[in-house]
């Protein structure tokens, strides 16, 4: 496999929006998980900033994080559709929203997390997007790294209230099946006309050779293959007991390949404002 190095690309100037990985892939493979594993990796090697956001309705990057959620947008969405008289005279619509968006942020030591939640349907799109959109452009402004736990259908990404995403990282385990549907999710990305650098696939889970018929499917993939991980038990007991991985120990055979792909995957800032809340 011919690893890639994004390090060149430069680094992170004042104001500008954050290096972002969209992480999406079929139920199953284990997608949350890298995503959490890739944030803590970041927070680990102290390179800056990093704001986790879970767009997945079935949302639970914050245990995973350790994170205590307070809302989601998706919440105060359905608030400000159902019951806008909650909002003060003499405040603006985009006034209370940008307020209460603020309140649902949950900070932590080297990482923040913002918790999209489950949306109203397309009937909300067109009231809050612009607001969204425009907020979340300038909160990633305040942070070097931008991490998104998106769903296989990527919502989130096709209502367009991020910029541009860097890297989409593709996710599946070793069958052929969730390999079709990687497939599937990166078509997508050129069907809904989502703004992305580039896109690579990421085999997690992995026990021992790939069966032929996954090695075909991978090589039928319009994407390059970054990296494997490799099926780690301890990832696998905390994840069942709805545990932070923040007590996996510093050495683990995931944790281990997750860094050799943040070390060929992200830029390297040059000068870190260091995370809110340190």
């Amino acid at each position: 496999m011919n690893r890639i190095n994004m390090a060149e690309e430069g680094s992170k100037k004042a104001g500008s929006d954050a290096f972002t990985v969209a992480v999406a892939g079929k139920g199953g493979t284990g997608k949350t998980t890298l995503a959490g594993l890739l944030v803590n990796e970041l927070v680990e090697r102290k390179l800056g900033s990093v704001l986790a956001i879970d767009a997945d309705p079935n949302a639970n990057l914050d245990e995973l994080l350790g994170f205590e959620v307070d809302g989601t947008i998706g919440q105060l969405e359905a608030d400000l559709l159902h019951d806008s008289d909650q909002v003060p005279p003499g405040m603006t619509k985009k006034r209370w929203m940008e307020l209460n968006l603020q309140q649902i942020l949950s900070e932590g030591k080297g990482k923040d997390l913002l918790v999209m939640g489950r949306g109203e349907g397309p009937s909300c799109y067109c009231a809050v997007n612009n607001i969204l959109r425009e907020y979340l452009t300038n909160l990633s402004r305040n942070y070097d790294y931008l991490v998104m736990d998106n769903e296989a259908g990527l919502e989130h990404l096709s209502r367009r209230t991020t910029a541009g995403i860097d890297v989409l990282l593709v996710i599946s385990d070793g069958n052929p099946v969730a390999l079709k549907s990687a497939r599937r999710i990166a078509g997508l990305v050129d069907k809904l006309d989502i703004d992305v650098g580039k896109k690579y696939l990421v085999l997690n889970r992995v026990i021992g050779d790939l069966p032929e018929k996954s090695e075909k499917r991978i090589e039928e993939l319009d994407m390059e293959l970054l990296g494997e991980v490799p099926r780690d038990e301890e990832v696998r007991e905390l994840c069942w007991k709805g545990e932070s991985i923040d007590k996996l120990p510093s050495v683990s055979r995931a944790t281990d390949a997750v860094s050799k792909i943040v070390s060929d995957l992200v830029p390297t800032p040059l000068n870190t404002s260091g995370a809110k809340g340190d």
